[in-house]
């Protein structure tokens, strides 16, 4: 293998990394343009570096060692913000650069060339039809809805709304997922915070649920919302 064609196969894996970290850029994503790159880059070096070493190693052991890498990096940019998980596409697009890449540095330049155009277009083009999709109405009837419940009370009577709340869950078919008490700032004020899911709607009888708890003495508001499970 000659020099000029290692170079060429480097930078190859450069500007299509680069193209994919384009778009992620232009989008403001956590990785973008310079993530993919290197990303790309370092799957062709990788896979280069198979290729010169003589014995067992392979390009295709190389390969999958890559894979498994990208599934450690991947995960840094997914984060989960209450029942919302974001990053899935960043860490997809991850993965795929690092397809890409290795495909440069094995050579297939019109795969890996293919393969950036359909990660840019899966990007731009399936983006709109996901949006129509979300902007339809739920069918709670049919889904699992997801709640936040808020409670503004006094210190003092906090065991006591966090019991009813409990007790008061008991008897539905609402399912409790977690439930914390963050401090208000000022004292003697907490909020008690329950995410809770059902599936099917309910919103009647959790109404029912919050109002027997706001007439609780010393329970200055009570809230829920719908929770939001949009990705990125």
């Amino acid at each position: 293998m000659f020099d000029i064609e290692i170079i060429t196969r480097i930078l190859i894996a450069f500007i299509l990394g680069g193209i994919i970290g384009t778009e992620r850029q232009w989008r403001h994503r956590t990785a973008g343009l310079r993530t993919n790159t290197l990303v790309s880059l370092g799957s062709a070096l990788f896979v280069i570096l198979s290729l010169k070493i003589s014995g067992d190693s392979s390009p295709s052991r190389i390969a999958s060692q890559i894979v498994s890498g990208i599934g450690f990096l991947g995960a840094g940019v997914i984060m989960k913000e209450g029942f919302t998980v974001r990053g899935l596409n960043t860490a997809a697009t991850l993965w795929c650069s690092a397809a890409v890449g290795s495909l440069a540095g094995m050579g297939l330049w019109p795969i890996a060339v293919i393969g950036t155009a359909s990660v840019v277009l899966a990007h731009i083009s399936l983006r709109p039809i996901a949006n129509y999709f979300n902007m339809r109405p739920i069918k709670y009837d049919y889904a699992t809805i997801y709640y936040n419940i808020k409670i503004n009370c006094s210190k003092s009577v906090e065991n006591h709304i966090r019991l009813l709340l409990i007790e008061s869950l008991k008897n539905t078919k609402f399912q409790m997922k977690s439930l914390k008490t963050l401090s208000e700032g000022i004292e003697d004020r907490i909020e008690i915070c329950a995410d809770v899911f059902i599936y099917g709607k309910h919103s009647n009888c959790l109404e029912n649920i919050v109002n027997k708890i706001s007439v609780e003495k010393d329970v200055y508001s009570v809230s829920w919302e719908v929770m939001d499970k949009n990705d990125d």
